[in-house]
């Protein structure tokens, strides 16, 4: 079946749309409008290089705390390459290959505006390397979120110039190598046009949208998680009474108590009478706490989609107003603020859900001791509660604020930095540990609930709870458990809940 054909700079990009070329692809080419916004602002460059005989920073001058070197016109290729090779400096471990492909698309979008002065060539170039699954290889460290992602988008785009490495085929080979398979030329950089490539926020807004497209998942994973628990645990559905929300009407919270109340209707166990007038604060309080990180979510997603449609190179070429204007829009600060926003709505996930994982093994309300009927010759569930513990722990310690520091560089050029790298990287681990702790919750309230039968709960939650009894069967006597808090894990990131 053919790819959609996707045209870069026809529209602006939205989460579906990102969400859809990393699912299924496209085969990618700039929209004939693109192509236009792109040439007419080359052109006014060139000319403005060959007319004006002042210096423009980053075009005709060096770098950061160099902008008070003139460049002569015959070394600008040279200065642009030696640009790109010098500051491909990230290090750590190699970027997750789909945070990769939304950089590549991010950057040929924000180029498409038509604002950066780069070659028409150099774009569909970058889209060459999507087409052909020719990913470059990019660490996740050495960015301070301004002077925009320098380090790690000069490796990103050391294959235009010949260098750098690519996995192509399944293998990681010299770019070089690559593109002479391909058939492709490398790029001759011209004014401005590495600057261009390497200023700007892909690197941070690349892994804001993989967060946010897993974070809209498990938002969705929360309630289910937290309506098994609450059903396993002999829970009451007053809590997500419609009134209770409509008078304190924050739009997550009332979507969370909407959908528990979807997610339990037809319950023979919760239509059970009850003999507790209330339940702890981790069940009774699912629509506050869900509630208040899904908003997080959306506001956290409206920064992200005004950054992936914004121009964040410097300097910026206005050329219909004949400027070349050198300003700050490379500075992470509004996507560093929102990522540690972010970090802690997504803990806080993890952190309820620990306490149910918790409120399960008790022994309460008719459920046996750690969940399993011989407790003492068997320790059942007890330990699955230490390793959510330990990540709901670490979680906490990413949720330390990445924006509140800056550290000075290029010689107190640029005094103050936003940090947004470190606090876009570390979402990824604490995403990944909370897709571990629901499996941990998914493990115990579905052992819970065995205990429970022969009543039922809702026909979605059976319906879920058959298929997760396809991979992971209850346990009667102790097993070797972190095969099956692996087996949960892969369920919550994979079921379609």
């Amino acid at each position: 079946m053919a790819k959609k054909v996707y045209e870069v700079g026809a529209q602006d990009l939205t989460l579906d749309i990102l969400e859809q070329f990393l699912n299924e692809g496209f085969d990618l080419k700039l929209s004939q409008e693109a192509v236009k916004r792109i040439e007419h602002c080359r052109n006014y460059l060139d000319n403005k290089v060959k007319e004006s005989d002042k210096p423009i920073y980053g075009v005709t001058t060096g770098f950061g705390s160099l902008c008070n070197r003139n460049i002569s016109a015959e070394d600008l290729t040279t200065l642009q390459e030696n640009l790109v090779k010098s500051h491909s400096c990230s290090c750590g471990n190699e970027v997750n290959k789909d945070i990769i492909r939304l950089m590549l698309l991010l950057k040929a979008h924000a180029l498409s505006i038509g604002n950066s002065g780069v070659q028409v060539v150099t774009v569909e170039r970058i889209l060459d390397f999507l087409n052909n699954d020719a990913l470059p290889v990019v660490y996740d460290r050495g960015s301070l979120g301004a002077s925009g992602d320098l380090a790690p988008l000069a490796n990103l785009f050391l294959p235009l110039i010949g260098e750098g490495e690519m996995y192509f085929k399944g293998e990681k080979r010299d770019s070089k190598d690559v593109l002479k398979e391909l058939g492709l030329s490398t790029i001759t950089l011209k004014s401005k046009e590495g600057l261009a490539l390497l200023n700007g926020t892909q690197f941070m807004s690349s892994h804001g949208v993989y967060a946010l497209l897993k974070a809209r998942r498990l938002a969705n994973v929360a309630d289910y998680m937290a309506a098994l628990s609450l059903d396993a645990f002999d829970g009451l559905d007053a809590p997500f009474d419609d009134r209770l929300h409509t008078i304190r009407p924050h739009k997550g919270q009332l979507t969370v108590a909407r959908h528990m109340k979807a997610l339990l209707k037809d319950s023979e166990q919760i239509a059970k009478p009850k003999s507790q007038v209330q339940d702890p604060y981790s069940f009774r309080c699912v629509p506050q706490v869900h509630g208040a990180s899904r908003d997080a979510i959306d506001y956290v997603t409206s920064v992200v989609v005004t950054e992936i449609n914004s121009v964040t190179d410097n300097p910026t070429v206005f050329p219909d107003d004949d400027m070349v204007v050198s300003g700050g829009n490379f500075h992470g600060q509004p996507l560093a603020l929102v990522y540690d926003f972010l970090a802690i709505a997504l803990s806080e996930f993890g952190n309820i859900s620990e306490r149910r994982v918790a409120q399960l093994i008790f022994g309460l309300r008719g459920l046996p001791e750690f969940l399993v009927a011989k407790p003492g010759l068997n320790s059942g569930f007890m330990i699955p509660q230490y390793a959510a513990a330990a990540m709901v722990s670490q979680n906490k310690m990413y949720c330390h604020s990445a924006a509140s520091d800056s550290i000075v560089s290029s010689n107190g050029q640029e005094d103050h930095v936003s940090m947004g790298a470190n606090a876009a990287t570390k979402l990824i681990p604490l995403i990944e540990n909370v897709e571990r702790i629901f499996g941990i919750e998914l493990l115990n309230a579905s052992q819970a609930f065995e205990f429970r039968r022969p009543t039922k709960t809702s026909p979605i939650l059976e319906k879920m709870l058959a298929a997760f009894r396809k991979e992971v069967p209850m346990v009667e006597n102790d097993i070797v458990m972190y095969k099956a808090i692996q087996k949960a894990t892969k369920f919550v990131q994979t079921y379609e809940f």
